[in-house]
Parts: C-alpha cells; sequence; structure tokens
C-alpha cells in the first residue's frame, strides 16, 4: 500500500446538514489527494438509535451519494460504499462481541450521555450498547491507518484499539492494523436557534436546501441577540447565532467590522443576515452547482456507490478469512 488508508464513515439515520459538510465531508475530499480513502454510508450504525423510523433510510443512502458527489468526493480517487451491502462488518461484529468485556462499554461517553439525555427512544438495547463493537469492525476490516475523529470521538477509537489488542492477545497473531485518529480542525456550527444542528430539532440547514430555502432559513428563523429588541439597540455578538456563522463563512476583517457595527447599532440584525447569505453562497456556489447535475442521476449514484462496495468487500473478505483462520474456525476449502 503506497498511501496510508484512512477510513470515515457518516450515518444515514437523515439528510445531511451543513454541519456534516463543515465538520466532516470538506475535510474527507482534501485527504483524497493524499491518501487512500475509504468512506462508507453507515446505514446499519442508523439502526442504533432510529431502529423504530426506517422509512427514509433507502432514500437517505442516494441523498449521501448525491451530497459526496457534489462535494467533490471522486470514485476513481477515493473508494464510497454502503456497509450493509458487505456482510463482513456483521461478521467480525459478532466475533469482537464473543471478547469485549461489557463494562468496557457501558463506560463509552457518548452511551452514558445519551442514556441519560435521550428519553423520546428506549436505547436499552445491544445494538446502542454494542454500536462501538460494529464501529472497530468497520475501520479494522480495511486495514485502515488512520480514523478521522474529534476530540470527543477519541474514547470510541481508543475502544477499538483495545479490541484489536485484546484480540492479538488471545489468538496470538496479529491480524489487524492498529488504527490511530486523525485528529483535525473541526469547524462546529450551531443550529439555527444555537442548540447543536440537528433534523430532530428543526434548526437545520440541509445540504439538499436550495440557495433559496437556505436564504429563507436565515433571514426567517435563525436567532439573534434575544436583548436586542429595536433597530436602534447595540447588540452584542457573543451572544448571537448569526455572528457564530459569519466567523466560519466571512473573512476576518467582515467579522470584525459586524463586530463593531453590532455593537454600536450601526448595522441592523436583517443587513447583517443578508451580508452572511451572501458569503456563505459564495462558499457553497460549486456544491451548488453540482448537487442538481447528481440529483437528477440517482442511478448513476447507486453504481458509483455499488462499484465502491465491490472493491471494499474483496478487501473484507480477505481480513475475515485472516481473522477467521487466527480464531480457528475457518474451514478447508475442498473444491
Amino acid at each position: 500500500m503506497s498511501k496510508k488508508r484512512v477510513l470515515s464513515g457518516m450515518q444515514s439515520s437523515g439528510k445531511l446538514h451543513l454541519g456534516n459538510y463543515l465538520g466532516a465531508l470538506e475535510n474527507w475530499v482534501e485527504m483524497q489527494k493524499d491518501y487512500d480513502c475509504f468512506y462508507f454510508v453507515a446505514d446499519w450504525h442508523a439502526l442504533s438509535t432510529n431502529y423504530e423510523d426506517t422509512a427514509n433510510l433507502k432514500e437517505n443512502v442516494i441523498d449521501i451519494g448525491i451530497n459526496w458527489l457534489a462535494a467533490g468526493l471522486k470514485p476513481d480517487t477515493c473508494t464510497m460504499f454502503i456497509q450493509s451491502l458487505i456482510p463482513q462488518h456483521a461478521v467480525l461484529h459478532l466475533l469482537f462481541s464473543m471478547i469485549t468485556p461489557i463494562p468496557w462499554l457501558e463506560r463509552v461517553p457518548s452511551y452514558k450521555e445519551k442514556m441519560e439525555n435521550v428519553s423520546s427512544r428506549d436505547l436499552h438495547t445491544y445494538g446502542f450498547l454494542g454500536y462501538p463493537v460494529l464501529q472497530a469492525a468497520d475501520i479494522v476490516l480495511y486495514n485502515a491507518h488512520l480514523v478521522p475523529v474529534g476530540i470527543d470521538q477519541l474514547p470510541h477509537l481508543e475502544l477499538t484499539r483495545e479490541i484489536v489488542r485484546h484480540f492479538h492477545q488471545i489468538y496470538k497473531k496479529e491480524v489487524f492494523v492498529l488504527p490511530e485518529g486523525k485528529l483535525g480542525e473541526v469547524k462546529k456550527l450551531p443550529g439555527l436557534d444555537g442548540r447543536k444542528m440537528s433534523k430532530s430539532y428543526g434548526n437545520a440547514i440541509f445540504l439538499s436546501d436550495t440557495p433559496q430555502e437556505r436564504e429563507h432559513k436565515i433571514l426567517r428563523q435563525m436567532v439573534t441577540d434575544p436583548a436586542r429588541v429595536r433597530r436602534n439597540d447595540p447588540g452584542n455578538p457573543d451572544v448571537c447565532h448569526v455572528h457564530s456563522f459569519h466567523k466560519v463563512f466571512s473573512d476576518a476583517a467582515t467579522c470584525a467590522q459586524l463586530d463593531k457595527d453590532c455593537r454600536s447599532a450601526a448595522i441592523g440584525c436583517v443587513d447583517c443576515k443578508k451580508i452572511l447569505v451572501k458569503n456563505l453562497a459564495a462558499r457553497m456556489a460549486k456544491f451548488d452547482a453540482e448537487r442538481p447535475v447528481w440529483a437528477a442521476q440517482p442511478k448513476k449514484v447507486m453504481e458509483v456507490l455499488h462499484d465502491g462496495t465491490a472493491k471494499a468487500r474483496k478487501v473484507a473478505e480477505t481480513t475475515l478469512r485472516a481473522a477467521e483462520d487466527a480464531i480457528g474456525i475457518s474451514l478447508p476449502d475442498f473444491e
């Protein structure tokens, strides 16, 4: 392998939004230049918390593919595939589940956090508890050297490393690459109301939104300084979610000027939002031009994903066979 391999995935539990684009997709596009990149649609992972809401799973898979291609992922440069079409993920997950102590899973921070804070769904399932075990299988099936993660995701990756070391210790054979985290700048973007951008909160700007729909959401829904009631009231950019977006989509000079003008009431919230709309449109211009082209070719999008799946499956088959050989459960071929 001439380049180090990178693996990452996105759940198909909902439509991708602007936060996904900034937090992951932009970085994915850049990484395909320097690494052997494997990117997958994590449709099985979507069931870990949304097992009762599956009506749009298939539609979401296609939508993810459209967004990936529109953003600049290229089939001849990276491998894009669908998790559920490669059964080796499930088999290795099963094998790993046999050796993974339950306390390892119960101490994962995101597990404890969601169990305490999510009341709308019953998460007392093995699928949710065992999510990191499936994630470990996803990573090591492809001999990934690097996994792009934010700091908050490092515990998941460290669990993968623990499972790999545990496997090697038990079966006395090193089968898997021990993956490392690829930490990078992750741009965090709040939702229209300042909370985490999420479909379930109704505060997201989706990648499938047209520029006109995006503009409408910003002008009509995005929350500004709640204490600024009248146009001539001075504002506080530090508590304004529009200013949070400006920090991402406007240059430093513009942000500094808007900060000054807001505090002195030299600019109103609507005009400030219009500047944001303009700068956001400039940043997304290439994506906005490409997305309708791919959206009009869903069959072509699925062909790209199926071709990538066929390539990924060959790698997964080889890795799983090596794991089964190490355990001693692979059967001889009598053909």
